[in-house]
Order: C-alpha cells, then structure tokens, then sequence
C-alpha cells in the first residue's frame, strides 16, 4: 500500500507534508505575482473617480458633442469676430434699409440699414459675455453662501434660507423693469449685477443641500474627529463632493440667463444702442416684421440655438454625474 502510495505521489513522498506545505506556497505567490488583466505585463488599474466616469460618458454622448462644438463656435466668434466678418455693426445705409440678401450681405440689412449678419456675429460677443459673466458671479456667490449655511446650520441656516425665500419672491422681469429702469449705463455690468442678484438663491440653495448630504459621510466624521478644522473640511473633503450639483444647474442656468438679458434688452432696460444685442437687434426688427422678417429671423435664430446648446451641454453634464443614472 505504501509503495503505490510513493509512486503515486513521488513530490510528496520525498519532502513530507512540509514540502507540500512548501510547494503551495510557491505556488499562491507565483499567482499574485501574475499580472491579473488581460493585458499582461502593467501594473493593475486604478480605480476610476466619478470626474473620469463623467469624462468617459460624456466623450460618447453626441447631445454633449454637438453642443460643445456650438459653443466653442460661439465663443471663438465672440472673441474674434472679425474672422468671419469684415464690416462694422454700426456702419449703417439707410438706402438700403429693409433689403434682402445681397453678394457680401448674406442676411439682408434691417429697418436703419445695418448688416444684419455682422450685427448677428457681434451680438454673440455680448450674450456669451453677459451669460459667463452672471453665471461665475450667480455660482461663486451662491455657492460660498450656500455652503456656509448648510455645513454650520443653526441660525445662520434659519436666516439665509429666509432671505433666500424673498427673492424667489420676486418675478424676474418685473424685478428687471424696475431696477434697470433707473440705471443710464451703456455696459453689460447693470444687467450681470442683476441677474446674480437674483439669481444666487437657487445655487444657494443647491450648494447648501449638496453640504448637508457630504457633510454626514463617514470620511468627513473621521477627519473631523481627527481634529481637521473646519475650512479644511469644507475645501478638502466637503467641496469636491458637493460641487457635482452646483455645476449642472449652472451649466443649465447659463442658457437662461442669456435669454434673460435678451429679453431685458428687448423691454428697453437692459443694453440701450450703440451696444450691440441680439435682444436689441430682435426689438428693432419687429416693427418690420412683414416687410423684412429676415431682421427679425436671423438674431432670433442665433439666440434660440444659443440658449440650445448650453441647455443641452447642461442635460448631458447632468446625465454624466448623476451617478443613479448610470
């Protein structure tokens, strides 16, 4: 019995159970140093963070291509016009006021016969600027303010979400009527200063829900029992993890509040001539829609995929790091 046991099993007749011991040993560390991907040879993968996953996603979403494109578009015409169009939005002729489309002037002029396609692309310089501006203003604002609430609470909490009660109060357009009203200026600022006034209490109250949701996980208790101080956790710990929320409804609101300063524009309170806007081009045409509907079609068009595309790129932001949706 012991011989055909030996000639069986000849490796562990000849070092006893501690070479077999021996052997599996060997063997499990062989295994773990085996490289345990496909793709033999690297160092195994690291773990994905959500800003990654988000990239990765938003890299195949054509809703988040398309829109991109469109706004860098926008952006680079607004930052060099000129490229794409020689003229002046001010030089106007009146001798050819109200005419159609002309070899140099592909969309006509308008009602004081001014070049309907430049004005359209130096429009754009204005609505992106106003839209950026009042968005970084409405974001930084609203976020700091939001947070501060949100992470200490009490009081503070009580009193913001108050204040932040009367200004939803307050119709937009009516606001808008009253305040710009009384203001002379010829620059963009009066109406960027009025949309984040009314426009940081809804990422206030974003960011503060954002906070109030991070502040509890258990890595943010662990570094403050740590003795972490309270600017190190809101900057390091709570903010990276709060932010996600505050940039989509940013992004989405970006779109609005460019119609916004259209329609400001349109009611003779927001930008006032010589300035050039797509709200004020929309405003003079619309006496001379029958006559030359093309004064009033191109701004109006330019304006409507504007506000498009940053709605868009906003959806697929949201879609991107919102991670139920996934």
């Amino acid at each position: 019995m012991s011989d055909r046991h030996d000639e069986r099993d000849p490796a562990i007749a000849g070092t006893g159970m501690g070479g077999a011991m021996d052997l599996g040993v060997d063997e499990a560390e062989t295994l773990e140093k085996q490289p345990a991907g496909p793709g033999a040879g690297g160092p195994p993968d690291r773990p994905r963070s959500l800003w990654s996953d988000a990239w990765r996603d938003l890299r195949r979403n054509p809703v988040f291509i398309v829109s991109a494109l469109v706004i860098l578009f926008l952006v680079f015409i607004s930052l060099w016009p000129s490229v794409i169009t020689s003229g002046s939005p001010l030089k106007c002729d009146l001798s050819k006021a109200q005419e159609g489309s002309q070899p140099g002037h592909p969309f006509g002029f308008d009602g004081q016969g001014c070049d309907v396609y430049t004005r359209t692309v130096y429009g754009a310089r204005t609505s992106v600027a106003v839209g950026v501006l009042a968005t970084l203003g409405v974001a930084v604002f609203g976020s700091v303010l939001g947070a501060l609430a949100g992470y200490f609470g009490g009081v503070s909490d009580s009193v913001l979400s108050r204040i932040t009660d009367v200004f939803f109060a307050i119709p937009v357009v009516l606001g808008g009527l009253v305040l710009l009203s009384v203001i002379t200026s010829n620059t963009v600022w009066p109406v960027i200063g009025f949309i984040v006034l009314l426009g940081w209490p809804q990422i206030s109250r974003i960011a503060r829900g954002a906070v109030i949701t991070a502040k509890q996980n258990d890595y943010v208790q662990a570094a403050r029992a740590l003795g972490a101080s309270h600017s190190r956790l809101l900057l390091r710990h709570i903010a990276p993890n709060a932010v996600a929320p505050v940039i989509v409804v940013a992004t989405i609101a970006l779109g609005t509040y460019i119609a916004l300063e259209a329609t400001l524009s349109y009611l003779g309170v927001g930008l006032k001539p010589p300035s050039v806007s797509w709200g004020i081009d929309i405003s003079s045409a619309s006496p001379y829609i029958r006559n030359a509907p093309h004064a009033l079609l191109w701004p109006s068009g330019a304006l409507a995929i504007t506000v498009l595309a940053f709605i868009m790129l906003g959806d697929a932001v949201r879609d991107a790091l919102d991670p139920k949706l996934r």
